[in-house]
C-alpha cells in the first residue's frame, strides 16, 4: 500500500494495520466516533446523573474506611486532574505512584504541589531500579515498540496490590475516550501480558525479576473473581478536555505544563520522540491529535501544523540521549547499534495471549461468566 492519510483524522499508512474506506476515513476514527456514541453520555443532565450515582454509590461502600477510592498519580494532566475532581466531589481517595527511577523533576513538582494543595495522601512504590533497568534493556535488545510495558505492567499491579491492602473497592483512572480513543495495535501492544514481559526478559535480560511487581495471569484471575474492583474511568463523566483542564491545573495547583503527553517521564519522552518515529515510523502525536480531533477538541488543520513542528527540540535530544545511556550504563555506540537491529513485534515472541493454557482457560472463564449472566 502507497501512503494515504485519512480524510478525517491525521493517521496513515505507518500504522501497518489502518484500514481505509471508499472515502478515505480510517478504522481508527470510525472507531473512535463508535466509542464516543456509545460510551460517552451527551445529554448534560443525564451525565451529571450518572456521575452523581457513581459517587454516592463510592461514598456509601467507602463509609468506615479509611479511604473510599484509589487514584494513580503520574504529574501529567489526566491523572492530575482525577485528583482535582475527586476531591471536589468530596471523594477520600489514596493516591498511589511508581516510581521507576525516570521521573522528571517536574512531574515531581507536580505530584507534590498538586498532592498537598489538595491534602490527598500519597503512597510512593519505588522500583529495583537495578533490576528494573536489566528488563528496560531487555526490551530495548528485542527490538519490539512496546517498550514501555514494564512499567505499564508494574503501575497497574501496585496499583491493584494497594486496593486489596486497604480494602477499597474503586480504583479511578484518568484514562478517557476524548483524548485517547486511538491507539494502534501495532504500536503497543502486550501491557497485561506477563508470560510476554518474562519471556523477553529471559531471553534478553541480565537479571531474575525477584520484586518486580506483576500481574502474573493467575493473580489476574484472583482479582476478577475475588477482588470485585470497579475501575471507573472518571473522566468520561465529565466535559473533560486537556486545554481545559491544563487552564485549571495551572490556576488552581500551580501546576506546570511539560510539552507532550506522557512526558512527565524522561524515558517515555525519549522513547516517544526518538527511538518510536526513528526506528519504528510510529509517531505517537497521530494518535493523540486524532482523539483529539474526534472528540473536537481541535481541527484536523490545527493537528496538521502541530505535526509539521520538531517533534523533538535538538538541544533536549542530545540532553536526553546522554541521560538515557548513562542511566542505562552504555555507550552512545551501543545505543545506536541497539537502533538498528531488525524490528520485531509482540508475535515474534512467547506470550500469555498466544499460549494455549492462556486460550483455553479464557474461553472457559467467558462461558462460565456468560453461562451465570443467563441464570
Amino acid at each position: 500500500m502507497g501512503y494515504q492519510q485519512c480524510v478525517r483524522c491525521v493517521m496513515d499508512t505507518t500504522d501497518p494495520e489502518i484500514v481505509f474506506d471508499e472515502k478515505g476515513q480510517c478504522n481508527h476514527c470510525k472507531s473512535a466516533e463508535r466509542a464516543i456514541a456509545k460510551d460517552i453520555i451527551a445529554d448534560p443532565i443525564a451525565k451529571q446523573k450518572a456521575l452523581q450515582t457513581i459517587v454516592e454509590k463510592i461514598k456509601k461502600d467507602g463509609q468506615g474506611k479509611e479511604y473510599d477510592c484509589l487514584i494513580g498519580v503520574s504529574g501529567g494532566v489526566d491523572s492530575t486532574y482525577v485528583a482535582y475532581k475527586v476531591k471536589e466531589l468530596g471523594l477520600r481517595p489514596l493516591a498511589v505512584h511508581v516510581d521507576n527511577g525516570w521521573n522528571s523533576e517536574l512531574s515531581v513538582s507536580n505530584i507534590e504541589k498538586a498532592l498537598k494543595t489538595l491534602n490527598i495522601d500519597l503512597y510512593t512504590y519505588v522500583l529495583d531500579w537495578n533490576e528494573f533497568k536489566y528488563l528496560q534493556m531487555a526490551f530495548l535488545r528485542a527490538s519490539v515498540p512496546d517498550l514501555e510495558i514494564p512499567t505499564d505492567h508494574a503501575i497497574n499491579s501496585v496499583l491493584r496490590s494497594m486496593t486489596t491492602k486497604h480494602n477499597i473497592k474503586y480504583m479511578i483512572f484518568g484514562s478517557n475516550i476524548n483524548t485517547e480513543s486511538i491507539l494502534p495495535r501495532r504500536w503497543s501492544h502486550g501491557h497485561q501480558d506477563w508470560g510476554y514481559i518474562q519471556a523477553i526478559n529471559k531471553r534478553f535480560g541480565g537479571k531474575e525479576l525477584k520484586s518486580f511487581p506483576h500481574l502474573s495471569f493467575w493473580k489476574k484471575i484472583y482479582y476478577r473473581i475475588t477482588n470485585r474492583l470497579e475501575i471507573i474511568n472518571l473522566l468520561d463523566y465529565l466535559d473533560y478536555s486537556k486545554s481545559g483542564a491544563i487552564e485549571i491545573l495551572q490556576k488552581e495547583l500551580n501546576w506546570q505544563y511539560y510539552g507532550g503527553k506522557h512526558y512527565e517521564s524522561v524515558y517515555t519522552r525519549f522513547v516517544q520522540g526518538y527511538i518510536l518515529p526513528n526506528k519504528f515510523n510510529y509517531d505517537k502525536r497521530k494518535a493523540h491529535l486524532s482523539s483529539l480531533i474526534v472528540s473536537g477538541e481541535i481541527s484536523r488543520d490545527e493537528a496538521i501544523q502541530d505535526l509539521e513542528k520538531p517533534i523533538y527540540p535538538p538541544d533536549l535530544l542530545e540532553e536526553d540521549l546522554r541521560f538515557v545511556n548513562s542511566k542505562f550504563g552504555i555507550t552512545e555506540t551501543e545505543f545506536y547499534r541497539l537502533m538498528e537491529l531488525p524490528n520485531k513485534e509482540f508475535e515474534d515472541y512467547p506470550s500469555d495471549e498466544r499460549s494455549i493454557k492462556y486460550k483455553l482457560i479464557k474461553s472457559m472463564y467467558e462461558f462460565y461468566k456468560g453461562f451465570f449472566k443467563r441464570t
